[in-house]
This record gives C-alpha cells, structure tokens and sequence, in this order.
C-alpha cells in the first residue's frame, strides 16, 4: 500500500494494485449506527454505480491505451468495493440505491456523449474531482465512528480511494491548475475554517452527505490546527 499512496503519479504500470481486502461483513457489527455513517455506506454505494460504467466506457472508448487500462482497474476495484458496501449495509439493516443520483447520471451521459480525447479528458476530470472531494469524509468517518463494521468499510475504501487518484493521475491529464484550492486553516483558522464548512455544504447540495458529517470534518480540522500550533510552539 506505501508503494500506492507515494507513487509518482506519471509512473505507469500495467497492472494496477489492489487493496488488500478486510471483508466488514465479516467484523463485530458492535457500536450505534450514526446518520453520517449511514450516509457514508450509501455513498460508498453510489460510487460504484457510476463509477463501474464509466470504466466500462473508457475500456470501450478511450482513445488513450493508458485510459483504457486505468479504467478497467477502477471497473474492477470498484466492483470489489460495491460488494463490501452491499455486505455491510446487509448486516447493519441499511437500505441501499440501485440507480445513481442525479449528478452521477448527469457525468454519464456527459460520458456517452464525449468520443475520442474528450472522452478520456472529461473521465479523468470528473473522477479524478470525486475522489478529491470524498477523501475528507471517510477520513472523518473512520477517525470518529463508534461502528466496528462502518469503521472497516471506511478503512477499505480509503485505500481504493488513494489508488484511484494514483491511476487517473497517471493518465498525465489531470489539471491541477484548475483544483480547488484548500483553505489554509493553520494561516487563519476562522477563515479556513468557514471555507472549509462551505465546500462541504456545496458538496452536500449536489447529492453530498448531511452536515452531521460536514461538522465532523471541521472538529477534526480545528483539533489538528491546534495540535499542530501546540507542537510547533513547543518545540521553541
């Protein structure tokens, strides 16, 4: 896995690696179900049911051969993900979409629109975009849940999360001069705060999660600003 998370990202590899997989299903479902931990599961969930026919259509469209391989691993890892997704929400009783939201449905049409390089540009953009922004949240939820089984679902998907980003940067079309950029809570914490809380709610208008996760986010960025200012002070 530290081979993934610190690659270069032009590095490029036939073979994509996958997670090592822990099954949830198969831990101590004990610990109370929270609303953000439910709204994480189904969003695990959703992923995957945009995420798996958009590399479907990059094996069939790409017109780069790097697209085409980078969408079959993210077919196939997302595949693996949905089936623990589907575990976990069995064995903690939540009830899970079966068609995409409105936004995902949207990206896909925009997809099965697009031919040639514009293809493979808007794949990478629009996944490379959702994985950026779902980093934050199942940091918080596997930082902060009380479930055994939403905490090992949050640790699987983290992985695959860092692999993906990994494989679509690899494409060498990510542009990262059009990235958000991240408020600098450490500089101003108020204001990177609220820059913060506002992104999360955007993200939640668009078929985000609710803000019992979006405040989650901003407790753990305060505490680590404040740990952070404590070591530095300390160590004057």
């Amino acid at each position: 896995m530290g081979a993934v998370l610190f690659a270069t990202p032009a590095v490029a590899f036939a073979q994509a690696p996958t997670p090592e997989v822990v099954d949830p299903a198969a831990q101590d479902a004990s610990g109370p179900i929270t609303s953000a931990d439910e709204q994480f599961v189904i969003a695990v969930r959703l992923a995957g049911l945009w995420e798996i026919p958009s590399g479907e259509m990059a094996v069939e469209k790409g017109e780069s051969e790097r697209v085409q391989e980078v969408g079959a691993a993210i077919r196939e890892q997302h595949v693996e993900l949905d089936g623990l997704a589907v575990d976990a929400a069995a064995k903690l009783n939540i009830q899970l979409p079966n068609e995409p939201n409105q936004d995902q449905s949207n990206w896909l049409a925009e997809m099965e629109a697009a031919e040639g390089a514009e293809f493979d540009e808007i794949f990478v953009s629009r996944l490379r975009a959702a994985h950026g922004k779902i980093i934050p949240v199942v940091s918080t939820i596997r930082a902060s849940t009380r479930n055994d089984v939403v905490r090992a679902l949050a640790q699987q998907t983290n992985a695959f999360v860092m692999t993906h980003l990994t494989l679509l940067e690899s494409t060498d079309l990510v542009n990262y001069a059009g990235l958000p950029a991240a408020p600098n809570a450490q500089a101003d914490p108020v204001t990177g705060a609220n820059a913060l809380l506002a992104a999360a709610q955007a993200r939640g208008a668009t078929g985000g999660f609710d803000t019992t996760a979006i405040w989650l986010v901003l407790v753990v960025a305060v505490v680590a600003g404040a740990f952070g200012a404590v070591r530095i002070i300390r160590s004057r």
